[in-house]
């Protein structure tokens, strides 16, 4: 459009002009014009339907490994999040609400702790929730510990996590499920196999515990409202101040902020309305509110608790003829996008485990195919957590498709490769992993090694763990070895930084983190019961970026997955124990 409106302003063919470092050049003539002096021409003219991308090939920044920009900031503390916002004449929040989830807030005593130094008001927010407002934070946080509160819990105060494992072991067995990926007899096939195999295995909430609490800074007026926040979604973070406040949306205006860390928890939009609901409560005084850590525990939306049977049945060859995978457990469009469920069906639950498609499809093809979903929801919030379903979805599948080879004693490795002979891609980056880790070698004495491999998000991604064992319980990750194949690669040093952060969101969810459910509230309050692994944890991770072409997948997300089944199974072939729940911590199994 910029080629487009220079030709125009010189009376000359497009096709004759051309761009490069915001200047645009008419070749015949040697004419030249700047982005800049053609942008509001350019903005008038249509938008074309058809648009030719450049090709790979002419990529000058595209396609080379680039430097952050925004790294030594960070590193000096220059960089402004959400909870550095300051403002004239601003005043600080804190709140607690319901610790039982539906719960209400009956009754609070105000006058306890208006006397304490810097409060200046106590507001009830929504129908669950109290906050104090003073000068500083810590004043109106110590006030409002301080603050008598009276709970209604409501039904949900009996709610326990081993109330919920039992509603989904029974939803193993239900008869109605959604159906996710079919083709021909699953169960017919396993009735008559010559040889069957079958596991369970379990997966827990886990909390995004963003090292920022969640927090927003809020200026109302009877004519206008401002909201300065860390959100993943401007979109959605406009459309609930203008809910909030009540007035229009050219009256409202949201000032995005960088993340101190969001792994989907900042999608959502509760403590900006928390913000704007106690700001209108003080019109013109920016109120900033932040949470405090044990709220930001208490209140999450969280990765979805699920379990899953899984059945493989074998012909008198050893071949792998059938496989029904049951998944009970949590549904997080039936919370979050009721509208995107698919006659009650909720397609993200299947991530990795599609049939087909550009997105999230199974690298395995077995001739008599069933996985399907029992939907149970507890009243415990679900939400998108790094990967989302992704993250127990390469577990169930890797590891069992591990136990299926050794249970007909196949090589891992080859016997994944038997099945994935129609999914090239799925095989390309789970070959790469292999050679690159000598896969075919023997490994060092002591040295054991597993393997995973998955698609999501529209990419291709693999796993190749070498861990050692002492104790029969302490891991030893040496070095984990990842393929990615995204299609592009636009800067191939930002997805080796992604491949590797993944890997340390992933290790510790898969080592350390669970957050666990007793009358009706979270148990886990804190970092101290609520742990990430440390640098001297993390294993050294090689990247294969392998670009194929033809498509975009994602690069944040997809990798997350992969690590967790590849250690996974190297820990089974160290001891021949195979873990089934997680996180490891339930099984005294801890990094060495």
């Amino acid at each position: 459009m910029l080629i487009q409106a220079a030709a125009n302003t010189w009376n000359v063919p497009a096709s004759e002009c051309s761009a490069a470092g915001g200047v645009i050049t008419h070749k015949p003539s040697g004419r030249t014009t700047t982005f800049g002096k053609v942008a509001d021409a350019a903005g008038k003219l249509e938008v074309p339907k058809d648009v030719q991308l450049k090709d790979p090939k002419d990529w000058k920044i595209a396609g080379k490994p680039v430097k952050r920009l925004d790294t030594m900031d960070k590193l000096t503390g220059e960089l402004v999040y959400g909870i550095d916002v300051s403002l004239p004449g601003m005043l600080n929040a804190a709140i607690k609400d319901c610790p039982v989830f539906g719960g209400k807030s009956k009754s609070f005593d105000a006058a306890k702790v208006m006397g304490m130094k810097g409060v200046k008001k106590v507001v009830g927010v929504s129908e669950s929730g109290v906050a104090v407002v003073a000068d500083t934070w810590w004043q109106a946080k110590m006030a409002l510990d301080a603050l008598p509160i009276v709970w209604d819990e409501g039904e949900n105060a009996k709610l326990s996590s081993a109330s919920i494992a039992e509603w989904l072991k029974a939803g193993l067995d239900a008869e109605q499920a959604f159906v996710g990926n079919q083709n021909g007899d699953a169960k017919a096939t396993l009735a008559n196999a010559a040889k069957k195999v079958e596991a369970v295995y379990a997966y827990p909430y886990q909390n995004h515990a963003t090292m920022e609490p969640m927090n927003a800074t809020a200026l109302y007026t009877a004519d206008r409202c401002e909201v300065w926040c860390p959100t993943q979604n401007g979109d959605s973070a406009l459309a609930a101040v203008i809910e909030a406040s009540g007035l229009p949306a050219s009256n409202c205006e949201v000032h995005k902020l960088p993340l101190g860390g969001g792994f989907g928890r900042r999608t959502f939009t509760d403590y900006i309305r928390q913000a704007v609901a106690i700001a209108k409560e003080m019109p013109g005084t920016p109120i900033k509110l932040l949470w405090s850590r044990e709220e930001d525990m208490a209140h999450g939306h969280y990765h979805p608790v699920t379990q899953a049977r899984m059945v493989g049945g074998f012909d008198a060859n050893g071949n792998l003829t059938a496989l029904h995978m049951r998944i009970s457990g949590q549904s997080i469009l039936t919370s979050v996008r009721p509208e995107a469920l698919q006659n009650g069906r909720d397609p993200l639950t299947f991530q990795g485990l599609n049939p087909s498609g550009p997105e999230a499809a199974i690298g395995y093809t077995i001739p008599n195919l069933l996985i399907d979903h029992s939907m149970r929801n507890p009243p415990v919030p679900p939400g998108f957590w790094r990967g989302v379903n992704i993250n127990q979805n390469a577990i169930y599948l890797e590891c069992f498709m591990d136990e299926l080879a050794h249970s007909v004693g196949q090589d891992p490795l080859e016997f994944r490769r038997k099945l994935m002979a129609q999914h090239p891609r799925h095989l390309a980056v789970l070959n790469a992993v292999a050679e690159k880790i000598e896969w075919g070698k023997p490994p060092p004495q002591d040295v054991h090694r597993g393997i995973a491999q998955m698609m999501a998000f529209g990419s291709y991604v693999a796993a190749a763990a070498e861990i050692s064992v002492i104790d029969n319980n302490k891991i030893k990750i040496h070095r984990i070895v990842a393929a990615t194949d995204p299609g592009y690669a636009v800067n191939p040093a930002q997805i080796e930084r992604q491949i590797a952060g993944s890997f340390v969101y992933g290790l510790s969810a898969l080592f350390y983190q669970e957050c666990t459910v007793k009358d009706g509230r979270i148990k886990q309050e804190n970092f101290d019961t609520y742990n990430s692994m440390r640098i001297a944890e993390m294993p050294m991770v090689e990247s294969i970026v392998m670009p194929s072409g033809g498509f975009w997948g994602g690069v944040g997300e997809p990798t997350i997955c992969v690590a967790g089944p590849a250690v996974l199974n190297a820990f089974f072939k160290a001891t021949g124990k195979r873990i089934r729940s997680f996180p490891l911590k339930n099984h005294n199994i801890q990094f060495a």
